[in-house]
């Protein structure tokens, strides 16, 4: 195997890793669509179908930035690793929302948690930036999209004070 054989690999693996954390959510995402589609929603709101293609381009962007930083800081040993270790963090604040969101049904919870996650995404980019300024710029459409997503879940909730009915509607489903 040749080092262009390595660094593919380990491209690939970067951006691997990040969806699949996205594909288990997808899966809790789409065995809570009954609840989903039983919410009072905004007038901004997407289509069901813009979140998958969404999320995965965003992984991708961010698994390659990771792999960038790996790549440029000495990997998990070098100057990398303090961010590599906010990377990991983040990442499990990420992938922490959705059972927060569709699972336990829990829209103020889950408002909380993704303030907490931009902020550690912000912190991720930041950090990323100080090593490889292309990694740090291939969050802000992530950082973007949080922030539209958090408007989104914040929204849910104020549109859904008595998510309880929600929840036994789908129950009845």
């Amino acid at each position: 195997m040749t080092i262009l054989d390595d660094r593919k690999i380990q491209i690939a693996a970067a951006i691997i890793i990040p969806n699949l954390g996205g594909i288990v959510n997808g899966r809790i995402t789409s065995q809570n669509l009954p609840w989903y589609a039983t919410l009072n929603k905004p007038s901004f709101n997407p289509p069901n179908w813009v979140f998958a293609p969404v999320w995965t381009s965003l992984y991708a962007g961010m698994g390659y930035a990771s792999y960038l930083v790996y790549r440029d800081g000495g990997g998990f040993s070098g100057r990398a690793q303090t961010a590599l270790t906010l990377y990991g963090a983040h990442l499990i604040l990420n992938h922490a929302w959705t059972p927060i969101f569709f699972k336990y049904h829990s829209m103020k919870w889950s408002s909380i948690e993704i303030v907490i996650l931009t902020g550690a995404a912000a912190a991720t980019a930041i950090s990323f930036y100080k090593i490889n300024p292309l990694a740090g710029q291939l969050f802000i459409p992530y950082l973007a999209w949080l922030s539209y997503a958090a408007a989104l879940n914040f929204s849910y909730f104020k549109l859904n004070p008595d998510s309880s009915k929600a929840i036994d509607a789908a129950k009845n489903d």
